[in-house]
């Protein structure tokens, strides 16, 4: 058998087999490399986080409060574009080197984004490091398919996710510590954000060089520049439309010319990566296999939902409850909770039966039953009637991503696991920036005429006409309601200070708007029980 130690080394060379089976290890010389692989990936887990909290401290700091939202928008970009890189170049070179490099370009990056001196340096450095957390996920993933066998393979990936889940509630937390500080050791306290992943990243380095040695076959392919160049160019614009064109407007000439310029470039991608073949990025030939199709498609649907539900959900709690970040990050427990319960119980029961359908669409169906619940909040909705909806979400989560990922990679050669995991992370990034970017949009376009109505009715009453008229309201609404009737949605830290009966057309607005989002969610979750109850078939994974 196999140990950690004795394995050969990640550039050793050797023949390109078909289809090697996995290393054989015990669960304690797995435990011992996933503690590696865990390091890097709360590294890029936190950050997806820890930042969210403090952008508005950081933006008002850097006098850039108009340009945060490219703080985000930089990293989900660069992390996007970068994983399918990512697990093409471990098929050729190994997992740790490329791993390694990971962790060492996200150190960079962090450290820049620690000194950066304008709110477009920071974004410029958050491409730096989201280049490096691109492959930190993906290549984790890859790690254990290679070393366990398909059924094996849900109850270590549970480990992974525990790790997301517990970033997602510390993330918040650290962030708002941080920016709460004015300085730390003589340095701005957001500063630290950045600053604290170089000694996190020091341990991950010398923990991966320690235990992270797995056997390697070298898939002699050389490098297909063309398809990485043309799936940026085809990639990068429909993201930063996804992202920002709430902003221009969907239809406005910034837009249209980047769906233009991204669809070109997507077309020519698919031209590239044919030429190039069994040497492409992503090999055209593992969309023939249905498992494969299936879990693309499946990844890139439930994380509409997913990603769309984690960022309507904070909102919510702290728009409509009045909620701090840190107090949505505690109130979120319930959803962490499930998550790591029912992912670990999940991979034992799929290690123990070989069967994964039914997770699945158990998991697809408690996330469409999470975001019905969430349909029906009111501004008073009572927390634990709130928490429900949040178990409903973790464990669908929990059950659902493992299970979709396994389906995924279940019937891949070994030579293209890299490519084929970083491909489904590829399409769940991808589907979750379509998600938050079409949430978003449907919340904002429908919140201000649905306040508009309800101010309107308002001002019908002396009453409330008297009560906007008072300094103390007065103040805080100057650029909130327009000579015309209309808001400005820009700031909603006005709700925090005016009297709560000039608040309330604004949460009940808010809260509509939510309503009409969820439901939305609702149906891609329905579309994605559809596929998953109908298309999936009920197979027994190999235990080799």
């Amino acid at each position: 058998m196999n140990t950690p130690e004795a394995a050969p080394d990640d550039t050793a060379d050797g023949p390109v087999a078909e289809s090697a089976a996995p290393a054989r290890l015990t669960h304690r010389q797995i435990v011992t490399v996933l503690s590696g692989l865990m390091l890097g990936m709360f590294l890029a887990a936190l950050d997806q986080t820890v930042v969210s909290t403090a952008l508005r401290t950081i933006a008002d700091d850097l006098n850039g409060l108009t340009a945060q939202a490219w703080v985000t928008t930089a990293y989900l970009v660069a992390g996007t574009v970068a994983t399918p890189m990512y697990g093409k170049l471990s098929d050729i070179y190994g997992r740790r080197p490329v791993y390694l490099c990971a962790i060492v370009i996200f150190t960079v990056g962090s450290l820049l984004c620690g000194f950066a001196t304008s709110i477009h340096q920071l974004a410029g450095f958050r491409v730096v490091q989201g280049l490096g957390g691109g492959g930190l996920m993906s290549l984790a993933m890859t790690v254990i398919a290679d070393i366990t066998s398909p059924r094996e393979r849900g109850r270590y990936q549970g480990y992974i996710t525990a790790v997301f889940a517990g970033a997602s509630v510390i993330g918040p937390l650290v962030g708002g510590v941080f920016a709460e500080r004015a300085t730390l050791l003589g340095v701005a306290g957001w500063r630290w954000i950045f600053l604290v992943n170089v000694p996190l990243a020091a341990v991950a380095v010398i923990v991966v060089l320690r235990v992270l040695h797995v056997p390697h076959q070298p898939v002699r392919h050389r490098l297909d520049y063309g398809g990485a160049a043309t799936l940026t160019i085809g990639v990068v614009p429909l993201l930063v439309v996804a992202e920002q064109g709430r902003g221009w407007g969907w239809g406005s000439p910034p837009a249209l010319a980047l769906y233009t310029v991204g669809l070109l470039g997507l077309a020519a991608f698919v031209l590239v990566e044919r030429r190039m073949a069994d040497a492409a990025l992503l090999p055209l030939r593992l969309f023939r296999i249905k498992a494969f199709r299936l879990g693309t498609v499946l990844h890139f649907v439930v994380g509409i939902g997913m990603f769309g539900a984690m960022t309507m959900l904070p909102l919510y709690l702290q728009i409509a409850r009045g909620m701090s970040p840190m107090g949505a990050g505690f109130a979120s427990l319930p959803t962490v909770v499930a998550n790591v319960v029912v992912t670990l119980v999940v991979g034992r029961l799929m290690s123990r039966t070989g069967k994964f359908k039914v997770h699945l669409v158990a998991g697809v169906g408690s996330l469409a039953a999470a975001m019905a619940v969430f349909a029906t909040l009111r501004v008073d909705s009572p927390l634990w009637y709130i928490s429900i909806g949040m178990v409903f979400l973790g464990a669908g989560l929990g059950a659902a991503m493992q299970t979709i990922t396994t389906l995924a990679q279940s019937e891949i050669p070994r030579q293209d696991m890299g490519a084929a995991t970083a491909s489904v992370n590829f399409f769940r990034s991808n589907g979750g920036t379509v998600g938050t970017a079409a949430f978003l949009s449907i919340l904002f376009s429908l919140a201000v005429p649905r306040i508009g109505e309800r101010l309107t009715a308002a001002f019908q009453d002396p009453s409330f006409r008297r009560l906007t008229e008072e300094p103390a309201n007065a103040v805080p609404l100057e650029g909130v309601i327009r000579a015309d009737g209309s808001v400005d949605l820009a700031d909603s830290a006005f709700l925090d200070v005016v009297d709560p009966r000039i608040a309330a057309p604004f949460l009940e607005g808010y809260v509509s708007a939510m309503q009409a989002v969820f439901v939305t969610g609702t149906v891609v979750a329905l579309i994605a029980l559809v596929i998953a109850a109908w298309r999936v078939p009920d197979t027994r994974l190999s235990a080799d």
